[in-house]
């Protein structure tokens, strides 16, 4: 079965070697928003001649092409996701390095908002927020 990022390395007119589908596959599998050596170690298990080197590649190519995000989570590492079919945010758990994924759209709206009283009009944004998760606190 042809995942969406498949089908738009074919549109692109990219060649869809047997490497770059099982990178392919591996990315769209991902429920994470994993970096190119945890890509590796996932492609490897699959197929362990595919080299670090490979996957750097394929994934550069992808984000020209616009197949994929790139985002760097303040923890210095490039981190994938397929490019979003729809617009969202990110929250990074500081401690854990988790991204959760969310959309508001009183965000949104607050964003233009702020662009135009600034004589902007908004064409895009990244919007990443950090925090830490709240401990229950023990009432005394």
């Amino acid at each position: 079965m042809t995942n969406r990022i498949e089908a738009q390395i074919r549109a692109k007119g990219l060649r869809l070697t047997g490497q770059r589908k099982l990178i392919a596959q591996v990315v769209a599998s991902a429920h994470d928003h994993p970096d190119v050596p945890e890509l590796h170690r996932r492609v490897a298990e699959e197929d362990d001649r595919i080299s670090l080197a490979t996957v750097y590649r394929t994934m550069k190519r992808f984000e020209e092409l616009g197949i994929l995000e790139r985002h760097e989570f303040r923890d210095g590492r490039a981190r994938y996701e397929p490019a979003a079919k729809r617009h969202h945010d990110h929250l990074i758990d500081v401690d854990t390095g988790t991204v959760i994924e969310f959309r508001s759209e009183e965000i949104e709206r607050l964003q233009a908002v702020v662009a135009r009283e600034l004589g902007f009009d908004l064409v895009g944004h990244r919007l990443e927020l950090y925090g830490r998760r709240r401990t229950a606190r023990k009432e005394s």
